[in-house]
């Protein structure tokens, strides 16, 4: 499967954000602090987060970022997704071209694995990966994700 650190790590800092978010905006350093992620590297992550609109910011103090919307309607797909990610585990990208430009003998065993993955990563939730944390770390701080916007604070 060609799912890289970029998949994982942007699925992390959306836990890590889905956790300590709700009232205010949650800054980078800090889930790069939690999560041992590069500041630089989380910054690009949350640029594609947010032209996807996952993700919403807030700039100048007290900024920071926050969901777009309420982490149960946000899949593990879309974040995976939304950072460039592919999903695939074929050799030839699903372009079946996999031997001398034909496909291989067990081409349509890899389609049918890539379906079976994408569909269950769209049936994961950031909420379910939130409700799991709190179940496996009970002393983590509950979230009440705020449906109000937090106010953009001038520059």
């Amino acid at each position: 499967m060609r799912l890289t650190t970029k998949g994982r790590f942007a699925v992390t800092a959306m836990v890590d954000l889905a956790l300590r978010g709700g009232k205010h905006p949650v800054t980078l350093a800090s889930i790069s602090d939690r999560q041992k992620i590069s500041l630089s590297y989380l910054e690009q992550l949350f640029g594609k987060l947010r032209r996807n609109k996952i993700v919403e910011s807030v700039r100048g103090p007290g900024g920071g970022y926050y969901l777009a919307r309420p982490a149960a309607e946000i899949t593990a797909a879309e974040i995976i997704r939304a950072v460039d990610e592919g999903l695939d585990i074929t050799a030839c990208g699903e372009r079946g071209n996999c031997f001398d430009d034909t496909p291989c003998v067990s081409h349509e065993l890899w389609l049918g694995l890539n379906k079976k993955i994408y569909t269950y990563l769209e049936g994961v939730t950031l909420q379910q990966l939130v409700d799991y944390n709190h179940k496996r770390n009970p002393e983590s701080a509950n979230i009440s994700i705020n449906k109000a916007k937090p106010r953009s604070v001038a520059a």
